[in-house]
């Protein structure tokens, strides 16, 4: 009986040496890989780097030939600079604004569209849940006019109102259909038995169904942030002064500021993208986790 245990010890390094080899065996075909990988890895960000590094030049640098990368020495004052000469603070104030109730609405609501489409069963629900899905069809342009026209009947022109108040009309089409995918991909024994113990549906959604959905809730919250963040459309058309525009529509007005007039903004304006970036960058980061893993588990069962 001791042959054997003697044996065991020396077959099993064996084996997991020879799985790791396998592990870190690298062939033509996957240093090709890697190689492109790092091609598009390496093309997608210089267009970051280039506007930081931008950000840090004089206004002889931006325009110097040939074109330096790493600016000598750098002009940290130009973000000092923007503080000063446009009300930026006002500018993230409204924008933070916008992108807290806008992206609080969507996910609630939209939680609230999904839970019934993927737990109740009434007439019509799937015609209902095929013609939201065709809203996504529809560009933004075809109801533009007519959002302005309501939106300017109720008062809410150069307001931030109209950025933030739909959200909390049902949250959109695809944040309904990504939410529905993940609640039908967990059981619903969760919700009987709840039901039985005494829960209604509105504590059976609240307390089992949101719980248990925290990568799909956030991957909903990273995107209507960011899109929330980044709209230029919706500002620039409902907004027409200065002190409500957010950023994304307020880096036009660098075109526009008094005490920049005949002088080079291109430094500035890429000192105030770079501020504009930071958010939705620290943002995606810190919840790059929950993000991956919603999207993946949103599309488990049909």
């Amino acid at each position: 009986m001791a042959t054997p245990r003697a044996i065991v010890p020396e077959i099993a390094p064996a084996q997991s040496h020879v799985v790791s080899a396998r592990k870190t065996r690298w062939g033509p075909g996957s240093v090709v890989v890697l190689g492109l990988t790092l091609v598009l890895a390496l093309s997608f960000l210089f267009p970051f780097v280039w506007t930081v590094s931008s950000s840090l030049k004089s206004p002889a640098q931006i325009f110097s030939f040939p074109p330096t990368l790493v600016p000598i020495p750098p002009q940290w004052v130009n973000y000092a600079t923007v503080l000063q000469k446009v009300p930026y603070g006002t500018w993230v104030e409204n924008s933070l604004i916008v992108v807290i109730l806008s992206t609080t609405g969507v996910v609630l609501t939209s939680s609230v569209v999904a839970y019934s489409f993927a737990r109740f069963e009434f007439r019509g629900r799937d015609l209902i849940f095929l013609a939201t899905l065709g809203t996504m069809m529809l560009p933004s342009q075809v109801t533009l006019i007519p959002q302005f026209v309501l939106f300017n009947a109720l008062g809410f022109i150069n307001t931030l109102l109209p950025l933030w108040v739909p959200a909390w009309f049902g949250g959109g089409a695809f944040f309904i259909f990504l939410l529905r995918q993940f609640f039908l991909s967990l059981p619903t024994d969760l919700d009987e038995a709840a039901l039985m113990d005494g829960a209604n549906v509105l504590q059976v959604y609240w307390s089992i169904l949101l719980p248990l959905s925290k990568p799909a809730l956030a991957t909903v919250a990273i995107i209507s942030f960011i899109e929330s963040w980044n709209d230029f459309l919706g500002p620039l058309i409902y907004l027409n002064t200065p002190d409500t525009f957010t950023v994304a529509v307020g880096l036009t007005f660098f075109q526009n500021v008094p005490e920049l007039a005949g002088e080079p903004l291109q430094h500035l304006l890429m000192a105030a993208t770079v501020m504009a970036i930071v958010p939705p960058l620290i943002l995606f980061f810190s919840f790059q986790r929950y993000f991956v893993q919603g999207i993946v588990l949103s599309g488990i069962k049909g």
